[in-house]
């Protein structure tokens, strides 16, 4: 799976004051928790684009005086009006502790459903699962190849080895509807 390394420094100073120096000087306060400790450090702004704005589930490393803390990311503040991250949240991942995180849907193959002029409709992208580090992936893939018009997918319908999903298994995540084009087509054929 994908690792994006950031170089990053502990912090010191706390408060609103120092907070508001360290984002002056483009850095972004950050939080590792779940480890053996709360590891409070700053990082450059423009290292953390390739995490924040992705789609991608990835692994974050993050390099402090001499250590390194492998973890994923948790949560992100960003600020009201200039839409820049201004906090974030990330969880150390420990061999041994399962870890809870979103993990985004790839579907696969191409639905009977669609291929009878009806319409792939995905309803979540992505899924919660509980697991341990050595087990999540980037992706959960999803095949919709037996789908036909007006099948659902839900969440009980997902395989996925080795990970928990949290989600309710009610949940609809992919439907194939039927489009106006094809409900014309059936009426027309229906008047003769």
């Amino acid at each position: 799976m994908k690792t994006i390394t950031i170089e990053g420094q502990l912090r010191t100073e706390f408060g609103k004051k120092a907070t508001r120096q360290i984002r002056s000087q483009e850095q972004v306060p950050g939080v590792i928790y779940g480890g053996a400790q709360e590891v409070n450090f700053t990082v450059p702004a423009a290292e953390l684009k390739p995490v924040v704005y992705t789609a991608d589930f990835q692994f974050v490393e993050i390099k402090l005086d001499g250590k390194s803390y492998k973890c994923i990311m948790k949560d992100i503040q960003f600020d009201k009006v200039s839409d820049e991250v201004i906090h974030f949240d990330l969880l150390e991942l420990v061999g041994d502790k399962k870890v809870v995180a979103t993990v985004p849907l790839k579907f696969t193959g191409a639905s009977e459903g669609v291929k009878d002029g009806g319409k792939l409709v995905t309803k979540m992208k992505t899924l919660k699962v509980k697991a341990f580090p050595k087990d999540l992936r980037e992706n959960i893939e999803v095949d919709i190849t037996s789908m036909k018009i007006n099948d659902n997918l839900r969440v009980e319908d997902v395989k996925a080895p080795n990970m928990e999903i949290l989600n309710s298994p009610r949940i609809p995540i992919a439907s194939v509807v039927t489009t106006r084009a094809l409900r014309q087509e059936e009426a027309a054929t229906a008047k003769k």
